[in-house]
């Protein structure tokens, strides 16, 4: 009889069984389900998930706030890939006795792709390419990063490594978040600067800091008509960290250069949503972390943590 269920959920690229040996749990009376499509609503998850005592889930593809949580009467451990989420209650974790752990990550994967985006958008690559394939040659002119400013908002982890990249390619680096001090800037070779100064200063801005409350809408109206006409805005970060809809006119209205985008408000981005169609703009279907180095860490990890409780010592506990 089997002791547990165990969902694996967001799968999009059907690979979890590539990273951890998810089969070897049926040793430990654990059935696995793999679901590959993300759920439509909370109600659709809540009846799929019903079910299952324990859960991994993929960085926040699918949410965990408290109502949704006290609907899976039957959930003893849900897993997160990486070490936080903004996405799970953990306070109603807690009080319903649901283990949160969690797993390393890559430190290369977001930072890479954030620089691969800036890049693409500078020599219009996107655009060039599908001419290209299309029978065409040379459509526009790109611009150089060497001797540009380069706003850097949250200047933790990620944000260093873009400091690193920036120093590589010739550019000026200014920093500023919350809590930023002069001190930290200037140990990655960065000026700390104002919010104003940032975004009116910068030739790009890139954000780096995490979704809470006080950092959702940082980048508004205000900021972009201060980014100006010449400015680039690259998000690799969560997508509400911007005003989606103070954005989309930025870029219908030239009040910015462009934008290069791996998050946005809703994921997966519904067809026909009007960011698909906003000119002066590269996409991305929020890949950042989407590499094998990464889900090694991810999978592997989440896997160590099953074993783990199920032995009765859970590892990377998020919710003590």
């Amino acid at each position: 009889m089997t002791r547990f269920r165990l969902a694996i959920l967001d799968d999009y690229q059907q690979v979890s069984s590539d990273y951890a040996p998810w089969e070897s749990l049926l040793d430990d009376d654990v059935k696995v389900t793999v679901f590959s499509a993300p759920f439509v609503s909370e109600e659709q998850a809540v009846a799929a998930l019903a079910p299952f005592d324990i859960v991994v889930a993929m960085r926040e593809r699918t949410r965990f706030p408290g109502h949704v949580l006290e609907a899976l009467p039957n959930l003893k451990l849900l897993v997160t890939t990486g070490m936080n989420n903004a996405a799970i209650d953990m306070d109603t974790a807690s009080e319903r006795g649901i283990t949160v752990c969690g797993t390393g990550g890559s430190p290369a994967a977001a930072p890479e792709l954030t620089w691969a985006l800036l890049l693409a958008f500078a020599r219009n690559l996107v655009a060039e390419e599908t001419s290209l394939r299309a029978g065409g040659w040379q459509t526009a002119v790109g611009f150089e990063l060497e001797g540009k400013t380069l706003g850097i908002v949250g200047l933790g982890k990620i944000g260093t490594r873009i400091a690193r990249y920036a120093k590589a390619f010739g550019m000026e680096v200014l920093a500023w978040s919350q809590n930023l001090t002069e001190e930290a800037a200037k140990a990655v070779g960065a000026r700390g600067v104002s919010k104003e100064e940032l975004f009116r200063e910068s030739d790009v801005v890139t954000l780096h800091v995490r979704l809470s409350e006080r950092t959702e809408g940082i980048v508004g109206e205000e900021e972009l008509r201060l980014l100006g006409p010449e400015g680039v805005l690259v998000n690799t970060a969560r997508g509400p960290l911007v005003d989606e809809a103070a954005l989309m006119r930025a870029l219908e209205e030239g009040w910015i250069r462009g934008a290069a985008l791996d998050v946005f408000d809703e994921e997966p981005l519904p067809a026909g949503h009007a960011l698909l169609h906003s000119p002066r703009s590269v996409l991305s279907p929020h890949i950042g972390y989407v590499t094998h180095e990464s889900y090694r860490q991810f999978y592997g990890g989440a896997f160590e943590d099953v074993k783990a409780w199920l032995d009765g010592e859970p590892l990377r506990v998020l919710n003590d």
